[in-house]
């Protein structure tokens, strides 16, 4: 890198002052002038049958404009890999809130009325609320007609299971029974919810010229389109999607929850119609993260090589698939690791139950997966009397090695990130009573997909960046971006304009989310910027009569590097731009990783892209007396490729691991009998600044060519993987004695602790 350039440094994002002034224009604050308001009737049971509904003394209701019910609407599904779930329940509900009619009106207290009007009537029918048992032969079928949905033609199912992915590699049992140890452990995880603290929130316009618009907080407006096109059975194009700020997401508002909605009421009324989802609401049918079931055995060597590793992972996916059979699939990924496992077999199931439909939450599968592996690697590790940190350094791949499904790593910074972790926490040190240690590290992916970038000057020669994707709140969009162009550019950050467009300017891009914004939004942006800059080279030779090799960008000039004072500026250059020629738009589209596809069956998410490499250690205190648990020191060091802006990278390493506090001792969605039980901020406990120790986030750097610009990689997601089975490791090492289910509540920890006493 130059000496003085922009990339690795801490410089201010675009939207910082306008965030903390408040003047930033949140979905929450957006409102259409005479807009009506609308809410959602949901389904009191967790599964039954819809024996009557008449919506008449609702629709006879003074201020009521518009009530929909599910048997408005043509046959319809939801796009996804299976294709199972309608926008409203029809004949039958599957889960306690799931939507049932839409009911738009003057005021917002109408609308509630008119919901409460609506008549209807179920006759209950048998609740699932587990998934071993939904997998059992004779299990009441949540879907009796499962096999008439459409479905990925990749995806094995049957029944109430709705995927069965699998890999495998080599041969397990004959690696098993060469080990000289084996050892075997059953894990389980609860959903925990995203906890956005700006709520779902949608209108829907009908246009004069008969184009629905929705204006939405969403994460992936191309997606948002595609769903609601699809509900309302028109053509892509007729449907707009204006994305508004975002509160607050992670990976819960990339679903078409309510823009179907209020396309739907503001068709029928002509009118615009808003709605928002109430936290009450939110917490009952909104999309957490998948509740699993993991067993593991793994077969190992005197010195601690793993000889054979074997997984099964059973996803709750909910009433409907969702994303449950990509998760499953993902196991198959994050159950074996960056590790070298000669014999390896894994098997996931995607099943039905009657809950919410789970959904994706920052790194979906990779909590989960991470918990059960890397705990179970501390079982083994404990087994042999070898350190932890020494098994995972005798285990774990590096640069060129081939991990389970036939990928080759490259660009691999795990044993550094491993090492600087540990080193972090004073690992190898003794700690006193009732402290513990531990780690965990594993990999994720930068997922791809298109992303289009439209580059420009305006009347003052500044480079106007045209996106097709929100700034949620990560910097990916309004920080690391204009850092990329302004140095690709050769420009000053003040002289880019990041435009965020909606979905009718063309720019498709498949949103802030997977771990790709900067990565795959920057690569866009630094190709436009490249073929911009050869542009404006060539203009400004013609007007200088300077050869274009000999001139570059210096503010907002082109310059000859020979002769300084001959120069003209970008403005001067655009306003000369009569025919449109100083306009790039831009197409990224990363080469997808290569595995060996014979290995994996029914795993639609097959290989991690790009993948990036982290480490976790957390030391902690645990409290004999009241289970209590304190983290006292956390340590996540993150192989990102390249740091464009170590202070954003910094916080959202920061934002992630506390994420991954809540998740290992506090947060769960509970359930019984199929209705959700804690579905508010009393009952449902999240960390508070408490709970989170400062949290050292350790940046390392191994670029990766082909990837992003300057090299870096993904990162968003990977901080909230690894925080729940490093503190287990932690908390097995203060009291002697494994939690092996999350949360690890004190009153878990308190029961172990008096058990293992009993016991001696």
């Amino acid at each position: 890198m130059k000496p003085d350039t922009l990339i690795g440094r801490n410089t201010t994002r675009q939207d910082a002052r306008e965030k903390a002034t408040g003047e930033f224009i949140y979905g929450m604050d957006f409102r259409l002038p005479g807009a009506l308001e609308s809410v959602v009737l949901r389904s009191p049971l967790p599964h039954a049958r819809i024996v009557k509904i008449d919506a008449g003394r609702a629709e006879a209701l003074q201020g009521v404009r518009a009530v929909i019910l599910g048997r408005d609407l043509p046959e319809v599904y939801m796009n996804g890999p299976v294709e199972d779930q309608p926008p409203l329940a029809v004949d039958i509900v599957r889960y306690f809130g799931e939507p049932v009619a839409l009911v738009a009106a003057d005021t917002l207290e109408i609308a509630q009325e008119g919901a409460r009007l609506i008549d209807i009537a179920f006759e209950p029918l048998p609740v699932v609320t587990e998934p071993e048992p939904a997998m059992l032969p004779g299990a009441p079928l949540l879907h009796p007609h499962w096999k008439s949905y459409v479905a990925d033609e990749q995806v094995v199912r049957d029944g109430n299971v709705c995927c069965h992915a699998r890999l495998q590699n080599g041969d397990v049992e004959r690696g098993f029974a060469g080990s000289d140890l084996v050892v075997e452990g059953d894990f389980s995880t609860a959903s925990v919810h995203q906890s956005h603290v700006e709520p779902r929130v949608a209108t829907g316009v009908l246009e004069a010229d008969g184009v629905v618009t929705v204006y939405s907080n969403t994460q992936l407006t191309i997606w948002i389109r595609s769903q609601v096109a699809r509900v309302l059975r028109m053509p892509e194009d007729r449907v707009r999607i204006v994305p508004l700020g975002i509160g607050g997401g992670f990976g819960s508002k990339l679903y078409a929850q309510i823009e179907p909605f209020v396309a739907l009421l503001a068709r029928k009324t002509g009118r615009a119609v808003h709605m928002f989802t109430p936290l009450e609401e939110e917490l009952t049918a909104g999309l957490p993260r998948h509740p699993t079931r993991i067993h593991l055995k793994t077969g190992v060597r005197r010195d601690g090589t793993i000889v054979a590793h074997q997984a099964r992972m059973i996803v709750d996916c909910g009433a409907y698939a969702g994303s449950g059979p990509e998760v499953a699939g993902i196991g198959a990924l994050m159950l074996t690791g960056p590790y070298r496992l000669p014999n390896v077999l894994f098997d996931g199931f995607a099943v039905y139950t009657n809950k919410t439909n789970f959904g994706a939450y920052r790194g979906p599968g990779g909590p989960q997966s991470v918990f059960a592996l890397e705990s179970h690697f501390d079982v083994v590790a404990d087994r042999l009397g070898i350190d932890p940190l020494e098994f995972r350094l005798r285990n774990i791949a590096g640069e060129g090695d081939e991990v389970a499904n036939g990928q080759i790593l490259l660009g691999v910074g795990l044993r550094e990130a491993l090492e600087k972790a540990a080193a972090a926490i004073d690992w190898g040190k003794p700690s006193p009573a009732f402290h513990g240690k531990g780690l965990a590290l594993s990999w994720w992916t930068t997922t791809l997909q298109k992303s289009t970038v439209r580059v420009s000057l305006d009347a003052e020669g500044r480079c106007v960046v045209g996106v097709g994707t929100q700034e949620m709140g990560t910097g990916g969009v309004m920080g690391a971006l204009p850092q990329i162009v302004a140095e690709t550019m050769g420009i000053g950050m003040d002289d880019v304009v990041i435009d965020v467009t909606d979905t009718s300017k063309g720019l498709w891009d498949w949103g802030s989310q997977g771990s790709r914004t900067a990565f795959n939004l920057g690569r866009a942006a630094q190709g436009a910027c490249i073929a911009l800059t050869a542009k404006l080279k060539r203009a400004a030779s013609c007007a200088l009569g300077v050869g274009a090799e000999l001139l570059e960008i210096k503010g907002r000039s082109v310059i000859s590097r020979a002769r300084p004072e001959a120069h003209i500026s970008l403005a001067t250059l655009a306003r000369s731009d009569t025919r449109g020629e100083l306009c790039v738009i831009y197409e990224s589209i990363p080469e997808p990783a290569k595995y060996r596809k014979e290995r994996l069956i029914s795993v639609l998410y097959p290989a991690f892209h790009y993948p990036h490499f982290h480490c976790h250690a957390a030391e902690v205190e645990v409290d004999p007396e009241t289970g209590q648990v304190s983290v006292l020191r956390f340590a996540a060091a993150h192989d990102i490729g390249t740091a464009v802006n170590p202070s954003l990278i910094e916080g959202q390493i920061q934002g992630g691991a506390a994420q991954g506090i809540g998740m290992a001792l506090m947060e769960e969605v509970r359930y019984k009998d199929g209705y959700r039980t804690n579905i508010n901020w009393t009952d449902y406990k999240l960390p508070t600044t408490m709970d989170v120790p400062d949290i050292k986030a350790i940046i390392v750097e191994h670029p990766v060519a082909g990837g992003g610009p300057y090299g870096l990689k993904g990162l968003g997601e990977a901080p909230a993987i690894e925080p729940p089975a490093a503190i287990a490791n932690a908390i097995a090492r203060a009291i002697g004695v494994r939690i092996t289910s999350l949360p690890m509540t004190a009153e878990k920890i308190l029961k172990a602790i008096r058990a293992a006493r009993s016991e001696k």
